[in-house]
């Protein structure tokens, strides 16, 4: 065999399919081949390797002593390929790479995803934290999570989630000042880092003049894992969502002194590949978080 003549796969996966069916005709069935290009491709592997294959006879074929040598090697080599596509494919499914928005991933998704891994325990799951709009069309990952007001272009994307906010604080800075029993009790106190458009927005819907600027002793730059932190260490008062401080609620670290709540128009998407929507683990997924997250659901205190 001169090693360089192209290395005959195609025609060697005939050739053992032919040996195994002793019949051109039932392995051309087989492989969806024509007898003539079964016929070919014996041909090409049998001028590969210098040496006839079979003895063609009437009706019938059978393998020549080279045939005979070369028919237990080439089907040990397809039986481990065949394992190493399943291999593949079985590590591909047990590993679900997840990234998400660091609010999202460290205040809710990393906290409930033992339930997940209850329920499936074949996947084993790897959780990063992102910026929001990772293009899972040009980089690595199976799911992602996306918060914008429309679906990301070029991936599969399924609402799962739109939250409210309010102004919270500690009670240690509400007691500061006597306590916060009316909204405009709030202009008497250093807000952490937002803009003042949304603070605007949600003191005019609760009744109160807006006219001034309110100094902010600390800024986040938008991150509300961090600005919950702030608020909780009394630097200010910040606009958060009940959905993400639900147990500092709970416990009393943070106080939420009024009902009023309002959505800033964003959605959270689940993103994944278009050639990924029908994956096991990714449908697994998807159907385990819209469980737990209702679709569109706006979160109260």
């Amino acid at each position: 065999m001169k090693m360089s003549k192209q290395f005959p796969v195609n025609a060697l996966r005939v050739f053992e399919a032919v040996a195994r069916h002793g019949s051109f005709t039932r392995a051309g069935d087989e492989l969806g081949m024509t007898q003539t290009a079964v016929s070919y491709q014996i041909k090409i592997l049998e001028d590969n390797i210098g040496e006839a294959l079979f003895l063609r006879q009437t009706r019938q074929i059978a393998l020549t002593e080279t045939g005979e040598r070369l028919l237990p090697k080439t089907r040990e080599g397809f039986e481990l390929l065949r394992e190493a596509v399943a291999t593949a494919r079985q590590t591909a499914d047990e590993v679900l790479e997840i990234h998400s928005t660091p609010t999202f991933a460290s205040h809710w998704l990393a906290r409930h995803l033992g339930k997940f891994q209850l329920k499936h325990p074949n996947i084993a799951v790897r959780l990063l934290r992102s910026e929001n709009g990772r293009d899972l069309t040009r980089e690595s990952g199976d799911v992602a999570i996306h918060i914008s007001e429309e679906p990301p272009p070029g991936l599969m994307s399924d609402p799962i989630l739109k939250l409210s906010y309010t102004p919270m604080l500690s009670p240690a800075l509400a007691a500061s000042i006597g306590g916060v029993h009316e909204p405009v009790d709030l202009l008497k106190l250093p807000w952490v880092s937002t803009s003042e458009e949304w603070w605007q927005e949600w003191l005019t819907a609760a009744g109160v003049p807006f006219s001034r600027t309110i100094p902010a002793r600390f800024s986040a730059f938008g991150a509300l894992d961090l600005e919950a932190g702030a608020a909780i260490a009394g630097h200010g008062v910040a606009m958060l969502s009940p959905f993400y401080v639900a147990e500092d609620l709970t416990s009393g670290r943070l106080l939420q002194p009024f009902d009023l709540l309002l959505g800033d128009g964003k959605t959270y998407w689940l993103t994944y590949p278009p050639q990924r929507r029908k994956t096991a683990k990714v449908t697994a997924f998807q159907q385990w978080l819209k469980a737990e997250l209702p679709p569109f659901s706006h979160d109260t205190a």
